[in-house]
């Protein structure tokens, strides 16, 4: 069976051992990208920060496993790190406020 590259593969071959590429059997579909979902449940959950963090690391790597695999979710790796972005430029203006206002003196 070829991948999509044109490299020569065995006929139950899930991934071209050249490319790297899904070589997708008819009929059969590759599903959605677990980073992608767990992206996008970290940017929602947000996690003290932490959550948006690791919500922009797993879109990344999500979308550069989708482009890959051809998985689905890159509307969901993409959500995460949309949400991931704003939580961390929300937790770091959250954090020079309160250091503004925690150094301000009494008067």
């Amino acid at each position: 069976m070829l991948c999509t590259a044109g490299h020569n593969n065995t006929e139950r071959a899930q991934y071209c051992s050249t490319c790297g590429v899904n070589t997708f059997h008819p009929g059969t579909t590759a599903g959605y990208n677990g980073l992608a979902i767990a992206s996008m449940v970290l940017g929602i959950l947000w996690l003290f920060w932490i959550g948006s963090v690791l919500a922009l690391i797993f879109g990344l790597v999500a979308h550069q496993q989708i482009k890959v695999t051809r998985q689905s979710g890159k509307g969901m790796a993409t959500a995460g790190v949309v949400l991931g972005v704003m939580g961390i430029v929300f937790g770091v203006l959250v954090t020079i406020v309160d250091f503004v206002v925690a150094t301000r003196p009494y008067w």
